[in-house]
């Protein structure tokens, strides 16, 4: 199996436009040793030919131009079969917009999220109307075969963030996704948002091979503490790194061969590379995911 991060930031990218927390401005300046990144999205495969996103950010088309293996053959033959949703969110989904040019579009999302998508941001219903798409529902708990060898169980994270788009379906409104090449039985939890680590979504952890799993925040109230936002990261969807409860202390003995945080945003310290947040992880056998790393997972 293999796996490209697209993007490794959360929503608004690093730097994020509108911001000149230290870390934006140490990265615009270069006055602190640290890479920009785009919003989150990765591409995974089992056959290196046909190629499945997880999660389609605004920045999706930069995103494929900078990775050759999903560049175009001739004509418009793309070797893009289709795009998983963890959830509804903008960062998440705008991306979709941008692949309207496509005759037909395989989209694998929740009933939850498929009506958010259609009666609340309209997201679907704009893309339908440029091109085909054709749903297929993800029931958490269900093996589901992609193609090209590679098959995928999702499994509910629950979350009790506000929802934005008024009530609708709370089962479903977030989901992982446990990724497994059936040739070598290797498997890899794609997580990029998680706000409790609960015996059921730990279970899910503690069986794979990899993890791409949420980094959004160090502290929980780091948002607030820069005078940023009235929210903290548990308030946004997001357990913190740090912290008695956080997620590097329950997760680092876990023995995933690669342990990586991706959705990382603007505001978190392990984004410098001299910190000693980032050290820290570092020291608990997680990586801080860039863009473009690849995984592969061998047998």
């Amino acid at each position: 199996m293999w796996l490209r991060v697209l993007g490794s930031a959360a929503g608004g990218g690093f730097p994020q436009w509108n911001c000149g927390c230290p870390n934006c401005s140490a990265v615009r300046s270069g006055a602190r040793p640290a890479s920009p990144r785009t919003q989150s999205s990765v591409a995974v495969s089992a056959d290196h030919q046909r190629w499945f996103l997880l999660n389609a950010s605004p920045d999706i088309r930069t995103q494929i131009e900078s990775f050759p293996a999903l560049r175009p053959g001739a004509g418009r033959a793309t070797p893009l079969r289709a795009v998983l949703l963890t959830d509804a969110e903008l960062d998440h989904t705008l991306g979709l917009l941008l692949l309207r040019e496509a005759k037909s579009l395989e989209l694998h999302a929740t009933a939850a999220v498929r009506e958010t998508l259609c009666r609340a941001t309209a997201v679907l219903r704009t893309l339908e109307a440029y091109c085909a798409v054709i749903w297929r529902e993800v029931v958490p708990g269900v093996d589901t075969p992609l193609g090209g060898g590679l098959s995928y169980r999702a499994f509910d994270v629950p979350t009790s963030k506000r929802n934005r788009f008024g009530p609708g379906r709370e089962h479903g409104r977030v989901v992982g996704y446990r990724l497994t090449d059936e040739t070598t039985k290797r498997t890899a939890v794609h997580l990029p948002g998680v706000q409790e680590l609960t015996p059921a979504v730990l279970a899910e952890l503690a069986a794979a091979d990899c993890l791409l799993v949420d980094g959004t925040c160090w502290h929980d109230d780091e948002m607030v503490r820069l005078g940023l936002a009235d929210k903290t990261s548990r308030d946004m969807g997001h357990l913190p790194i740090a912290g008695p409860d956080g997620s590097l202390r329950r997760l680092a003995a876990l023995p995933a061969e690669r342990k990586i945080y991706l959705h990382i945003n603007n505001t978190n310290l392990v984004l410098l590379d001299d910190s000693p947040e980032r050290r820290t992880v570092e020291q608990h056998g997680f990586e801080v995911a860039t863009d473009g790393l690849e995984v592969r997972l061998t047998p």
